[in-house]
């Protein structure tokens, strides 16, 4: 059995993935996209399955047209990366699969952002980017100054993505929010994300702590992975008193973090689920 990994750079997340496919005795193929020319013509090199770990969102969307239409599975493939991809159509799935999430809306004009934010209760209101990870470019807008001072900042020097306002209610957590790791629609383990800052992401500062899934976590969690496809998938969910909600969905998981924390084998998981793929494909 023959794993291609495609990368962009070799992080913490990819050396235990090395190491997990060592340890299970397949070959791993590392591929730095950067460096390879896809061209069906005259490309020749055969694996049983793809998986996909570019932190350019770019490269990893074209690799993985690429490969599948060399009829190789790719993990995760391109319908899952469309739609965690952006955040508005990830949120656009949960709502058609009935999975509850924070309620949102997007506009494309100041005067329509600002009807958007009454449909959804009135300020705060987070503005993020649809497409984008890292906690990156998000914004709590807690007034009408402020979302017209944001907009136009995005009006007049964004990328045209970034004139679509794609925002979502405020909601207030508990100085923790929660990321789910799943493969194959099965709960591979969770962490508590504990930060000050409204913004939980490891990437900006915040401390992962073990979290303990409990059957309601597991449910809602399956339920959302289903919602986009299935997978590996990062799952981000919101504590409320209404009960847990899921924020976003990320289709490029880092583990290394909860790994570390949780000592659960994410990394064997993905590789035997990359196994499987090989198999059935």
């Amino acid at each position: 059995m023959k794993i291609a990994m495609l990368h962009t750079t070799i992080r913490g997340d990819e050396k235990l993935l090395m190491d997990a496919a060592k340890n299970r005795g397949v070959e791993l193929v590392v591929i730095d996209v950067r460096s390879q020319i896809f061209n069906p013509s005259t490309w020749s090199e055969k694996y049983d399955v793809v998986l996909e770990r570019c932190i350019s969102t770019t490269s990893g969307m074209y690799a993985i047209a690429f490969f599948e239409s060399l009829d190789i599975p790719v993990i995760n493939n391109s319908s899952i990366a469309q739609i965690c991809e952006d955040k508005f159509v990830t949120s656009l799935a949960l709502q058609k699969a009935q999975v509850a999430t924070i309620p949102f809306a997007l506009a494309f004009t100041e005067s329509e952002a600002k009807k958007v934010v009454d449909e959804l209760g009135g300020y705060p209101v987070v503005l993020k980017p649809a497409s984008g990870s890292w906690g990156r470019l998000l914004a709590k807008i807690n007034d009408e100054d402020a979302l017209e001072a944001v907009i136009e900042q995005k009006m007049v020097l964004g990328s045209p993505s970034h004139k679509a306002f794609y925002i979502q209610k405020y909601i207030h957590k508990p100085g923790r929010d929660i990321r789910v790791t799943m493969v194959d629609n099965n709960v591979v383990c969770a962490i508590y994300r504990n930060a000050e800052h409204w913004v939980t992401n490891t990437a900006r500062g915040a401390e992962a702590v073990a979290c303990p899934v409990d059957e309601k976590l597991r449910e809602i969690s399956v339920a959302a992975s289903r919602a986009v496809g299935g997978g590996v998938l990062g799952i981000d969910v919101f504590e409320t008193d209404a009960g847990y909600v899921v924020n976003e969905i990320n289709h490029t998981v880092e583990f290394k973090n909860v790994q570390r924390v949780t000592e659960v084998d994410v990394a064997g998981a993905i590789i035997e689920y990359c196994m499987r793929e090989a198999k059935n494909g």
